[in-house]
């Protein structure tokens, strides 16, 4: 079963081979908000997001020798960036809280609708002050799952664990976000 997109990338790659590097372009402008996503999870670091990104796709490109035609590209480029991204934080120390950049919350409206809104607004405001008094290895899975949508062998890539892990650690992570939830209800 090919991923969305994998007959393009092939296309984008085969052209990379034959000598022809703007088409790398292509690859990187199809990949490169899931890429710094990916390394924002990871670092919880704009700049280091994007330099993790970065680094990721130079690196992709340098070794797209490796990349087994066939195999869809980007869990092998993810897959890249999450080790650029886990070795930058790891020499950086940096240790910051999950910030995730779904709660910014639109502006309220008047008139209509206004109570519905204020309600959704203040149900996410208690999911996301739920998710951030989880561990970090909990607010990484979800995040990567719900926030991200990463499939579980994108997750599993992305995060440095088995697709089994990730259903396991996504299931107990969900258990302890519910019991959150009810100590706040």
């Amino acid at each position: 079963m090919r991923e969305s997109g994998s007959a393009e990338d092939e296309d984008l790659i085969t052209q990379v081979r034959e000598g022809h590097v703007h088409a790398y372009e292509g690859l990187v402008e199809r990949h490169q908000t899931i890429a710094f996503r990916v390394a924002w999870l990871i670092t919880r670091s704009t700049p280091d997001a994007e330099e993790a990104a970065q680094d990721g796709f130079v690196k992709a490109y340098r070794n797209l020798d490796r990349f087994q035609s066939g195999k869809p590209f980007r869990p092998w480029l993810l897959q890249i960036v999450a080790n650029e991204a886990r070795n930058r934080r790891a020499s950086e120390q940096r240790r910051e809280r999950l910030a995730l950049r779904a709660g910014r919350e639109p502006a309220l409206r008047s008139g209509p609708g206004a109570d519905v809104a204020a309600v959704a607004s203040e149900e996410r405001r208690a999911l996301l002050a739920a998710i951030g008094r989880l561990d970090e290895r909990d607010q990484s899975i979800i995040a990567a799952r719900f926030f991200l949508e990463l499939s579980e062998a994108e997750a599993a890539m992305a995060l440095g664990i088995r697709r089994g892990t990730v259903k396991s650690r996504l299931n107990r992570a969900l258990g302890r976000l519910r019991k959150e939830l009810e100590r706040d209800a």
